[in-house]
């Protein structure tokens, strides 16, 4: 079942891009969260064809609408985690900013907490519950919500771990979706299941959910053994080393997700890159038959989600740990 768009009073993309000086004062509810400038372009690009919008392209409304549609599937990974979000006010033509410390002037329906970070000292994070959180974040600039491992009842016990396959800009989607399944194989042989997702950029998210019984120095330890492991078998292929340089012609696995503090791109999220393509829940059979890690925009967005991954019961068990380190050490 596709995605669809509620009937709306008006036709939400007949405004004015963010750059004229004569835009009207406007304003529209959704989710009962006031939108100001519902008619501002923020992807002047995602028209017909694309994100099966107007040629006036996707408007800050319909990305609003987007996201009290497909919160329900969105908020079974994002909500209640520490969010970072990532704004751009006046659309893809202007500036964009990361934003993990809510300010003045946050919306009520983005919640906070209090979080103490490396330095000893508690700063607030953002976390959204429901629907109208998510479009208060769009009502600020949000495009992208990026989420911690970690929900925040229990912080300190993080229930996903998640490898980033980043290619190499020579490499194309074949390699990745290889890797994608390769790896997938490599977990499985562990006793882990791990579920994939279409990052809307370039590459693949493997997303191991785990039990909440584990710090973060273990999960840390695992996601840089097992991703050192498979640069090492197969170094032609894998690197786990962050300098661009080194990845030509390989695939970076980027285990550093799975770090105190760090984050991913939640699933469901639209990416601010041409097109609004959305990070795209997948199933393993559906991999086979997609072409682009962007294959999927807001309008064709489907209600696909990972059947069964909340249900899941897996843990990262000592004879893991201990196959991985010994297959390191030869």
């Amino acid at each position: 079942m596709r995605i669809g768009w509620p009937a709306a009073n008006r036709d939400p993309a007949a405004g004015v891009g963010p750059e004229s000086s004569k835009e009207p004062t406007m304003t529209e509810r959704i989710e009962g969260v006031t939108i100001s400038h519902p008619e501002r372009v923020i992807f002047a690009d995602a028209g017909p064809g694309k994100a099966g919008l107007t040629k006036a392209g996707l408007t800050k409304a319909r990305l609003a609408r987007y996201y009290q549609q497909i919160a329900p599937l969105m908020l079974e990974e994002a909500a209640n985690r520490p969010l970072s979000l990532l704004r751009l006010p006046d659309g893809m033509a202007g500036e964009r900013f990361f934003q993990k410390h809510p300010g003045k002037g946050f919306p009520k329906a983005i919640r906070q907490m209090q979080i103490t970070e490396s330095d000893g000292e508690a700063a607030p994070y953002a976390y959204v519950t429901d629907a109208a959180g998510l479009v208060a974040a769009v009502q600020m600039g949000t495009v992208e919500f990026h989420i911690w491992p970690a929900r925040r009842d229990r912080l300190e016990r993080p229930d996903r771990l998640v490898l980033d396959l980043d290619p190499d800009e020579g490499l194309g989607f074949d390699a990745v979706r290889s890797a994608a399944l390769s790896l997938r194989g490599r977990l499985l042989d562990l006793g882990l299941e791990p579920w994939a997702m279409l990052t809307g950029g370039k590459g693949v998210h493997l997303v191991v959910p785990l039990r909440r019984s584990l710090g973060w120095d273990d999960l840390k330890r695992f996601a840089r053994g097992f991703a050192a492991l498979c640069a090492q078998e197969e170094p032609d292929r894998y690197t786990v080393e962050l300098a661009k340089a080194s990845r030509r012609g390989r695939i970076f696995i980027d285990w550093l997700r799975n770090e105190r503090g760090s984050t991913a791109v939640a699933p469901f999220s639209v990416r601010a890159r041409p097109g609004a393509p959305v990070a795209a829940p997948i199933g393993w059979d559906e991999l086979a038959r997609i072409s682009t890690a962007r294959a999927f925009g807001i309008a064709a967005a489907q209600e696909r989600g990972w059947a069964g991954v909340t249900r899941v019961q897996q843990s990262l068990t000592r004879p893991m740990f201990e196959a991985v380190e010994k297959a390191l050490a030869g």
